[in-house]
């Protein structure tokens, strides 16, 4: 049966796939694309208030100054949120993490709606701040939980549900934040604010699923809990086998210690697993999509998109990567996870370059604006078929029990230094390099693929016993220089 019809047969693990998910990776991409409506609205917000206060006028530069922070606090409290993270989700469990995390949403959403009657634009750079850090705690978490929820011949493509709801909450952003919606001189705050409304819903509704029974047999050592929760999600009361599979798991390396983030990097059995983490984490974050967005809407004007027309054309962007981001779902587990890794990356380093050769061109040749507009939706489309998902499986899928919290610590920490560094960066890389602004990503989009060929292994229906075995030969390829694996490194309570 195909993932899609046995998700849609699956009523409990479809519901825990939207409670998590409205909640989690939707509020990352919600709150990325809301910022961009009120920019204007925000920067003169903050030029009254300051000559409220002193009499004077803020000059125009620092206005920018005070918007840039506001824009950079949220992958500051990413990062933040990123190192909460892993202890959250080994103390609270992982159900509990998400619950939790909603408390700085609503003390972030409080700060939105009142800085105006406040007259305090610092109220919202700290709102800012507390988005960022649930959004960097959901954007771990999640994954982690759905990844340990879902069986081996769907984990695929629940952990892709993620970059569906990150899309779609950058649609639905884009969306509300247009004029005739929130989008307006006077209803800024509320558009800030209404972060607020899937925080509450998923509050309703994530209490009433199940946690993931991989951490309640492993990390908590309850197996009636356990037993109940893969019930409730199998939907069915036969799960003796898989039931058997995680015992198995459980015992294979009974009362080792977890990995804390640092101890990753120091270990021969993980080296394989880490050095894919950061290569192509990284490659995800500098392969230039975020910056594509940048710069649509300057290559949109160029085309001769009508100015009021333009929010609209955004719109069709990040429809672009919700549409792929389902497409793959449904495709992961027939394709595999490599092939749609290879096949973004091998895409986007094509169309990149079509796009630097129609930028270099648009001045020569009339139609060569519509190229770049057709590069840039292609561009998109095709970060949206591999790199989007798959690279946020990576951590639940190479990573046993006892390292997984490390893992996605260190995989989030570097995912929202990347995001800062190319925020802060791209304005001087534009300048400086003009027209070949994309040759630097492309280089990215290259090295992703090429490792993903040559290094990254398939996963696609593997238990995870049979994923830390094939990784092990991988890391000790004569066995005689490594020690006899014996199983997976998971524990029956896990330490902070």
């Amino acid at each position: 049966m195909r993932a899609p019809q046995r998700l849609i047969q699956n009523r409990v693990l479809l519901l825990t796939i939207c409670a998590a998910g409205i909640g989690g990776t939707f509020q990352f991409g919600y709150n990325l694309s809301i910022i961009n409506a009120p920019t204007w609205h925000i920067q003169e917000f903050t030029n009254e208030t300051w000559q409220a206060r002193t009499g004077k006028p803020l000059p125009a530069h620092l206005v920018l100054l005070v918007w840039s922070l506001i824009v950079s606090l949220y992958p500051l409290g990413g990062l933040f949120g990123a190192l909460l993270a892993g202890p959250m989700a080994i103390t609270l469990g992982r159900k509990k993490s998400l619950l939790v995390n909603n408390v700085f949403v609503v003390a972030a959403a409080i700060l939105f709606g009142f800085s105006r009657k406040a007259g305090s634009f610092e109220m919202i750079m700290l709102g800012r701040l507390l988005v960022g850090v649930s959004a960097g705690v959901s954007m771990n978490v999640q994954p982690m939980y759905l990844g340990e929820s879902a069986p081996k011949e769907l984990r695929g493509a629940v952990a892709m549900t993620s970059a569906i709801f990150t899309a779609l909450g950058i649609v639905m952003g884009q969306v509300v934040g247009l004029r005739e919606f929130l989008g307006g001189p006077q209803a800024w705050p509320l558009l800030l604010a209404s972060c607020l409304v899937p925080g509450v819903l998923q509050l309703f509704s994530l209490p009433l699923l199940p946690e993931s029974p991989r951490y309640l047999l492993i990390d908590r050592g309850d197996t009636e809990a356990c037993l109940t929760a893969l019930q409730q999600l199998r939907g069915t009361r036969n799960v003796a086998g898989e039931l058997e599979e995680l015992e198995e798991e459980r015992a294979a390396c009974q009362g080792c210690h977890t990995w804390r983030p640092w101890e990753l990097f120091q270990h021969q059995a993980l080296r394989r697993q880490v050095t894919s983490l950061v290569v192509l984490g990284s490659a995800m974050e500098l392969c230039g999509n975020d910056s594509m967005y940048a710069y649509a809407s300057s290559v949109f004007r160029e085309v001769g998109v009508p100015e009021e027309k333009v929010q609209y054309a955004i719109i069709g962007t990040g429809s672009c990567e919700l549409l792929t981001a389902i497409v793959s779902c449904v495709a992961i587990e027939k394709v595999g996870r490599r092939a749609l890794l290879m096949g973004g990356y091998c895409l986007m380093t094509c169309w990149g370059s079509i796009f630097t050769v129609a930028l270099c061109l648009q001045s020569s040749l009339r139609w060569m604006p519509y190229l770049a507009t057709t590069c840039i939706f292609a561009f998109i489309l095709s970060f949206g078929v591999g790199p989007a998902g798959v690279t946020g499986i990576l951590a639940t899928e190479l990573f046993d029990q006892t390292a997984r919290p490390a893992a996605y610590m260190v995989c989030g920490a570097l995912m929202w230094t990347m995001l800062f560094l190319v925020w802060l960066g791209f304005p001087f890389i534009m300048e400086g390099l003009s027209h070949f602004l994309y040759v630097p990503f492309l280089g990215v989009c290259v090295c992703g693929a090429i490792y993903t060929g040559l290094f990254l292994p398939e996963t696609k229906g593997k238990t995870f016993l049979e994923i830390s075995e094939e990784l092990h030969r991988l890391n000790f390829p004569r066995r005689a220089q490594g020690p006899t694996w014996k199983g997976p490194e998971v524990i029956l309570s896990t330490e902070l």
